[in-house]
């Protein structure tokens, strides 16, 4: 038996690996599957270009507890190691087995690039073991090695009688780890990180009927019929799915086959994706993945680490920050690559421009299946919108190459369902929707039931009023206005403006102009009048002439301010740092409405009239609440009496 010393640079590299080197102990087995698999990989790879000629029928990987004596197996059918190669692989950090491997058939076959490599990966087994063995029979005729290490730099290496080719790790597992002893939790780790590897893993046996045996049914004297019991078998428990539908052509699968895989990924999502877009690319960088665009909410509130990253079918982490660009960070689904740089954990990523050209590639594929979508089913997408809007409205704000895109398929729907794109709204509304200055102006409402008045009015003058309501909608409008915008004529600027912004007249201006009913003497008269009531410190008081038919007071907020204070609540950027917006609001009134009359020649009740009429301007906007409306309500009694 050989004795010796791993060859290591920093002496105590064992206790750095079991406190430091790993972010979190349980990767360890899945960092040795991993080289099982790699192990079994390059088998098969051996036996494609004709130098291993056994038989690869049923080739597993296998995961065994032994609780009794505190050991956990993980076996393998692999290409296996002689005595020196693991002297070199296993005792020699510095180098790696895959180096070798792909240097010496590099030319040989392209899915050589397949292999990993045994190396700093098998350490991590010191983080839940006292002592490791290993025992190993390469797929060459050369005999069997037995190595073994404490988690010191010593270790021990002799001949072995193992018979069957390919190598088996021993974990003796340490006191303070027995968890990974328990059946449980061991399923749960093969579950999430290895449950799409590319070789079948076992992990124990299960029971299924026995498809031989068909049960009798037979008959007693007085004819009742009594079946005996089906007959079951121990099978193979088999915890993965080697072949996910990401590593299949699109060409290969059925819609049910990509709702499948879904529930597959998703025990527990319930509704089923809206569609899905399959990756599949080899150059400039190998990428695959299925990426599922679910139903969203109307907030921003939306779970995100529901992406898989896996390399080579090897489960890597659930945050795919800077991999995926941050407005498609609310689908789900799998992305694999293994052009993707990780750390010696696997576990998170390293900025590079690999990385970039990827994100930019996934957005450029999201966008291409949007247009695709629409282009062909455009009833359907708009059935979609409102599910979809949120990730597209982002992804526009967020992305200007998506933005530019985006301009093809992006839908703008109106309060009554009609849906356009921008350059169909912009020629539908030119005409009768251009102010006084020349601007287009694009009524829109956020509340349909909120605002309805006010879009009611708006309808009435034969404007259209578009609905949007998503809680990026401030964000994105400024964008639509902004100078750099294509979709911005200079010629004829875009303005949009809540359709509750101002009164109707106001909102786009025209050069008629209502006439006031009022003398200029009894304006100034009532101006005083309502300004001695109204909280100075809330309302700004405007007269204005309009439509007899129209409301007494109107309550606006001026787009501006209430834009800018929208953004600053949804994260406005530049506007962090300006101070809360005061609750400040315009209180229009009309002086061509018959109760102006009233209130200028009502003495006792004057106050009264107009605190009811404010009262039902704020009941209209929903910005009457607690002690203010117990006082309207009586207020209203009082003045029925």
């Amino acid at each position: 038996m050989a004795k010796g010393k791993i060859n290591v640079a920093v002496e105590n590299i064992f206790p750095l690996i079991k406190r430091f080197l790993y972010s979190d102990h349980e990767i360890f087995l899945r960092e040795l599957i991993s080289n099982a698999t790699d192990a079994t990989l390059k088998l098969n790879h051996l036996a494609s270009i004709g130098e291993f000629k056994g038989d690869l029928d049923d080739i597993k990987l296998e995961v065994k507890i032994d609780k009794e004596g505190k050991k956990l197996h993980i076996i393998d059918q692999g290409v296996g190691m002689t005595k020196e190669e693991v002297k070199k692989y296993i005792n020699d950090i510095a180098f790696s087995g895959a180096e070798d491997f792909l240097e010496k058939y590099k030319d040989e076959k392209n899915d050589s690039g397949i292999i990993g490599h045994f190396g700093l990966g098998f350490y991590s087994s010191f983080m839940v073991s006292k002592e490791v063995e290993i025992l190993t029979k390469s797929f060459k005729d050369e005999e069997a090695a037995h190595w073994v290490c404490d988690g010191s730099p010593e270790y021990s290496l002799k001949k072995s009688d193992k018979k069957e080719r390919g190598t088996e790790i021993i974990l003796h597992i340490d006191d303070d780890s027995l968890e990974f002893l328990e059946e449980g939790k061991i399923n749960e780790l093969l579950s999430k990180y290895n449950k799409f590897m590319p070789i079948p893993i076992k992990f124990g046996t299960k029971e299924v009927a026995d498809p031989k045996h068909t049960p009798k049914t037979t008959k007693d004297k007085d004819g009742k019929e009594t079946t005996e019991d089906q007959k079951m078998i121990a099978v193979d428990n088999i915890i993965n799915n080697p072949n996910p539908a990401w590593i299949k052509q699109p060409s290969d699968l059925k819609d049910e086959d990509y709702k499948s895989f879904y529930r597959e990924l998703y025990p527990m999502q319930f509704e089923e994706p809206l569609f899905n877009i399959h990756l599949n690319v080899d150059y400039p960088f190998n990428l695959t993945g299925i990426l599922y665009f679910p139903k969203m909410k109307a907030n921003m509130d939306v779970q995100k680490d529901k992406i898989q990253l896996y390399q080579n079918q090897v489960y890597v982490t659930d945050n795919v920050e800077g991999i995926v660009p941050e407005f498609l960070q609310m689908l789900r689904g799998v992305i694999d690559s293994p052009d993707i740089p990780l750390n010696v954990s696997r576990s998170y990523l390293q900025a590079d421009g690999a990385v970039k050209k990827i994100a930019s590639y996934i957005t450029k594929k999201v966008g291409d299946k949007l247009n695709s979508l629409y282009k062909n089913d455009r009833k359907s997408f708009e059935e979609k919108w409102n599910d979809i809007k949120i990730v597209i409205e982002y992804g526009m704000l967020s992305e200007p190459k998506f933005f530019e895109k985006a301009q093809k398929f992006a839908l703008y729907p109106t309060v009554n369902d009609a849906y356009f794109t921008f350059e169909e709204l912009k020629d539908k509304i030119k005409p009768s929707q251009t102010d006084k200055d020349g601007n287009v102006v694009v009524l829109y409402a956020t509340d349909k039931d909120a605002q309805h008045s006010f879009i009611e009015e708006a309808e009435a003058k034969g404007y259209e009023v578009l609905l949007l309501d998503s809680p990026i909608a401030s964000h994105l409008i400024q964008k639509l206005e902004g100078e750099n915008s294509e979709l911005s004529d200079k010629k004829q600027p875009i303005k949009f403006v809540r359709v509750d912004a101002d009164s109707i007249d106001k909102l786009i201006s025209k050069d008629e102009n209502q006439i006031s009913k009022l003398s200029d003497d009894d304006q100034e008269k009532l101006k005083g009048i309502v300004e001695e009531v109204v909280p100075k410190e809330k309302y700004t008081v405007q007269l204005e002439a309009l439509d007899s038919k129209s409301n007494p007071f109107i309550i606006t907020q001026p787009e501006f301010m209430r834009r800018m204070k929208e953004m600053q609540q949804t994260g406005g950027g530049g506007m962090m740092g300006m101070g809360n917006f005061p609750e400040m609001y315009n209180l229009v009134v009309n002086t061509n409405s018959e109760l102006m009359q009233k209130i200028l020649k009502a003495k006792a009740k004057r106050s009264e009239y107009v605190n009811q009429a404010l009262d039902l301007a704020r009941l209209s906007q929903n910005l009457l609440q607690g002690k203010e409306m117990t006082e309207f309500i009586k207020r209203s009694y009082e003045l029925l009496k």
